[in-house]
């Protein structure tokens, strides 16, 4: 692990915009054009252009959820979004190669640094499709694939057909739906038997256009006995107009395989972020969801684990900001589905101002199952007098020989904490940071150091001007 660097975190990292030309341009609205024209430009095979068409037809078909945050998702209107904006159609290999506004974009945004630094691998994507991808030279060697879904898609298909849409269906939800039909970028990768990558591989998402739609797909396979951490960021500049985030993420850990899978969302508050996540884990495999919301209109995700073989193992832990105008509807999904698998859940959120953080839960185990064993901590930090916290658990549990436990906490930042801290030559601000710091300090730690850093000063960010 390197040493601990010295980030300078500015709150509007992500917020600069950059007039750019694209080549690909699906235009305005969604309908069966808007498919066959993204198809045709990808040059993708006929299965793959009927499964898009069906995945529109159901999108079609299935309502706005009304027992979710749904009251905002009225605002979205699907027939003024761009769906599909490419510069072009391969990612470059080489940082030189890439093109000079994409570049400033993400050297802005420190990109080549982390890459250099300590990432076996990074692809980064602006707008529709990936304008960057590398991975060490000696990790190809070892057989990683490590591309994004367009060329997993037409250059491993044996890989990639087997496993796409297999963990999350086109009919889960009408956001997947949508996904299905429109996605365009997003990661594809397979680590072979008996890999351990040492170091993360990281994709970075961009959205430089308005009115636009970012629909990337991520698939990553870890064969049995492999482990990988792979890590992504996402920003958006702040436009008066409504963006929208629709992103699926499949994760497959084979045979004692494990994934951590790490997220750090800074959007602009004008970004609908409404994405499907889930893993399946098979027998003795690991999948961890480490999670952090800041940002973004209305965030609903709920990344899941399937615990499908024996002693498999799955674990979501989140943090969640909320600030004025924001709503954080997060939460996590473990379906236990064979004996003796264990899930934990870990859920912090904090709300200030008028945000609001909603935490959503589901546990499921059988009564066929036994020795399964579930943990869920829930924790919400209220600022002031007008932010709000709700909790939702959905806990299901049959048969006598599994165990579940559940934990949940609403608490305000103490004003006698507040005091002590600020007779010891803090002003009220910089203790208020540092007591919500300290409330999400066991969860940042599960960070990488790079990120947990940068993280704690994004929160001390985020709490200039809560208090008063």
């Amino acid at each position: 692990m390197s040493s601990t660097p010295d980030i300078q975190v500015d709150r509007d990292t992500g917020n600069f915009h950059y007039d750019t030309t694209y080549e690909f341009d699906a235009g305005v609205g969604l309908n069966e054009e808007t498919i066959n024209y993204i198809s045709k430009v990808k040059e993708e095979p006929e299965w793959m252009r009927e499964f898009r068409l069906k995945a529109l037809a159901t999108f079609n078909k299935k309502a706005t959820p009304t027992h979710w945050a749904s009251k905002d998702l009225e605002n979205i209107h699907y027939d003024k979004i761009r769906y599909y904006l490419s510069k072009g159609q391969r990612p470059s290999r080489s940082w030189d190669d890439v093109p000079d506004d994409v570049k400033n974009t993400f050297e802005r945004l420190g990109i080549p640094e982390k890459e250099r630094a300590y990432l076996a691998g990074v692809e980064a994507q602006f707008d529709s499709e990936a304008s960057y991808s590398n991975m060490k030279e000696e990790l190809s060697k070892e057989g990683v694939i490590f591309v994004g879904s367009t060329e997993g898609l037409k250059e491993h298909p044996e890989i990639f057909r087997k496993w796409f849409g297999k963990v999350i269906p086109t009919g889960d939800n009408k956001f997947s739906a949508l996904n299905s039909a429109v996605f365009s970028g997003g990661s594809f990768i397979y680590i072979p038997k008996g890999v351990k990558l040492k170091q993360p591989l990281q994709a970075y998402f961009r959205i430089n256009a308005e009115n636009f739609g970012q629909f990337e797909r991520t698939l990553i396979i870890a064969d049995e006995g492999s482990e990988v951490t792979y890590m992504e960021g996402c920003t958006a500049p702040k436009f008066e107009t409504t963006t929208l985030h629709s992103a699926v993420v499949e994760l497959v850990a084979l045979k004692g395989a494990k994934i951590q899978y790490i997220t750090v969302q800074n959007w602009s508050a004008n970004v609908f972020n409404l994405v499907t996540k889930r893993g399946l884990a098979m027998e003795d495999a690991e999948i961890r969801w480490i999670d952090c919301n800041i940002g973004s209109r209305l965030t609903m995700k709920y990344p899941g684990v399937v615990m499908r073989g024996e002693g498999a193992r799955g674990e979501v832990l989140s943090i969640a900001l909320a600030h004025d105008g924001q709503h954080q509807d997060t939460g996590a999904k473990m379906v236990h589905a064979a004996d003796r698998t264990t899930s934990n859940i870990i859920s912090k959120s904090i709300s200030i101002g008028k945000g609001r953080s909603t935490y959503r839960g589901v546990v499921a185990m059988p009564r066929h199952l036994k020795g399964c064993k579930n943990n869920t901590e829930c924790d919400a930090l209220l600022i002031n007098q007008h932010s709000r916290t709700d909790t939702y658990p959905a806990i299901t549990v049959k048969g006598n020989q599994n165990t579940v436990q559940h934990e949940a906490s609403v608490s305000k930042v103490s004003a006698e904490q507040i005091f002590y801290m600020m007779q010891r030559g803090l002003d009220e601000g910089e203790a208020m940071s540092l007591a919500v710091n300290g409330f999400v300090n066991d969860l940042i730690r599960e960070f990488p150091m790079e990120y947990s850093v940068e993280l704690k000063r994004l929160i001390e960010l985020e709490m200039e001007g809560s208090v008063g």
